[in-house]
């Protein structure tokens, strides 16, 4: 997705409409198109990575990242890949874990989205993120960008 395409348009938007009024105006809408240059970017990063993350909860399996590739964001599905299961050795352990109530919340949405327990959602969680860098996703960038 080209992102100078995007960020043009809204340049042209604005350059249009100070087309109606007299030299002081379109100086005044050129000052403004300079200014908002950067945070227009910023703002569609924001809803590229809002969207994602409400596509990715609707999936049964996988999720959309956000990719950049320049400044030109690319959304890209990635299949959910297993973490290979722990050796299990037939112990369990158990933690208390103190989290605070709105991740609570978010975690147990999540959970309720992909149809499994909040414990089952916490460890596969945990196995990801453990997990040896070669069963990661290479060198690439993860998230959205936030102003």
């Amino acid at each position: 997705m080209e992102m100078a395409r995007f960020l043009g348009g809204l340049e042209a938007d604005l350059a249009a409409v100070a087309a109606v009024g007299d030299d002081e105006t379109a100086a005044a809408a050129e000052r403004l198109i300079q200014a908002i240059r950067g945070s227009a970017g910023l703002r569609l990063l924001d809803a590229l990575g809002e969207a994602a993350l409400e596509v990715s909860g609707q999936l049964p399996s996988g999720h959309v990242d956000v990719r950049l590739s320049g400044q030109d964001p690319t959304l890209v599905f990635v299949a959910e890949t297993e973490a290979a299961p722990a050796p299990d050795d037939g112990l369990t352990s158990r933690i208390t874990l103190r989290l605070p109530e709105t991740l609570k919340t978010s975690v147990e949405a999540a959970a309720a989205r992909e149809g499994i327990s909040v414990n089952s959602w916490l460890v596969r969680a945990l196995s990801r993120s453990v997990a040896p860098r070669a069963h990661r996703s290479g060198n690439r960038l993860r998230g959205f960008a936030q102003s």
